[in-house]
């Protein structure tokens, strides 16, 4: 079972990361299933009428504004790192989070490393999937490298000069 970060603690995954190809037809009534926004777009009323929890995910190249309006539908929207170098999941973080108002759990999925964690929380992330080759402990430190930030985010809307 793997094992990721939330709310600043290493948890175990309850939630079933579905592939692009999958099927409606293959789909469990009862598990809570992260779907493809593919497999969302085309099943979206179904989907909603299951027993078991519901997000979503979305790879880079996917935008937040084709689930903007029904991010309240989701109880988890994952978003895709395929490479460490592929920032644009953040940039979906931030719209999800100060555009759209989300306030369920936001997953970074993919190729995410310890050296992430900290932007990634600062542009709204509260759960992390690590690279499964590398330590979620070990990870966690991550969220701990600076002690003062000076630039206003996500998580905390006001620059430094302002806090003070």
């Amino acid at each position: 079972m793997q094992r990721i970060i939330k709310n600043n603690a290493v948890i175990d995954e309850t939630w079933h990361l579905l592939p692009k190809d999958t099927t409606f037809d293959s789909l469990s009534n009862c598990d809570d299933l992260i779907v493809p926004l593919n497999l969302w777009r085309e099943h979206a009323h179904a989907l909603k009428a299951r027993d078991g929890g519901l997000g979503v995910w979305l790879d880079s190249d996917e935008e937040a504004e084709e689930i903007g309006d029904d991010a309240d539908q989701f109880q988890v929207i994952a978003l895709n790192f395929p490479a460490f170098t592929d920032g644009r999941s953040y940039s979906n973080a931030r719209l999800l989070r100060d555009r759209y108002g989300y306030k369920g759990e936001l997953r970074a999925i993919g190729d995410v490393l310890r050296d992430q964690l900290f932007y990634l929380h600062r542009c709204g992330f509260d759960a992390f999937a690590i690279r499964a080759d590398k330590d979620p402990y070990e990870a966690l430190e991550g969220l701990r490298d600076f002690s003062v930030t000076y630039q206003a985010a996500t998580d905390e809307p006001l620059p430094l000069f302002r806090r003070r």
